[in-house]
């Protein structure tokens, strides 16, 4: 078992109603691809099996929040996460992106009030984004599906 899997003793287990959509960012694929493998090998470590993780590609972070809305409108899914990188630059537009992508997919939640998992990295290089992706390290897309489906428990829990 890798390190970022050390602690999924305490993992959830799935529910088979449970279905989770996961909306990823192409800009920077080499490494959303790999926060995207980490994401489903934590759901699957959990119960879930492949059908239960609705998968969608968007060009880049700035249209997750959309992405995501639209997804979450469809009743198809019981939670959501965006997936992405955006590695600071030598420009403010990092500052930009990261700010209204944080902001909107926060709006998605409270509006459509589902469990919206941030799987957005922000880092200040290539270097950083990688080592945070690696499925042999802390994959912060298994960190993201481990949160997504603590909040569908939890959301069981409020709703009695």
């Amino acid at each position: 078992m890798s390190d970022w899997k050390a602690e999924s003793a305490n993992l959830v287990q799935a529910k088979p109603t449970w279905r989770i959509g996961v909306v990823v960012a192409r800009f920077n694929e080499d490494i959303t691809a790999e926060l995207l493998k980490g994401f489903e090998e934590m759901c699957l470590e959990a119960g879930m099996d492949k059908g239960q993780i609705e998968v969608h590609w968007v060009p880049g972070a700035i249209e997750l929040p959309i992405a995501l809305k639209m997804l979450g409108k469809t009743g198809r899914v019981q939670a959501l996460c965006g997936l992405g990188a955006v590695i600071r630059g030598g420009t403010p537009h990092f500052d930009y992106v990261c700010q209204q992508v944080s902001y909107g997919v926060q709006k998605v939640a409270l509006d459509l009030e589902l469990p919206v998992v941030f799987g957005v990295l922000t880092t200040d290089d290539l270097a950083q984004a990688r080592e945070r992706a690696l499925t042999t390290k802390d994959n912060k897309g298994g960190e993201a599906a481990q949160a997504a489906l603590e909040m569908l428990m939890r959301f069981e829990e409020i709703k009695g």
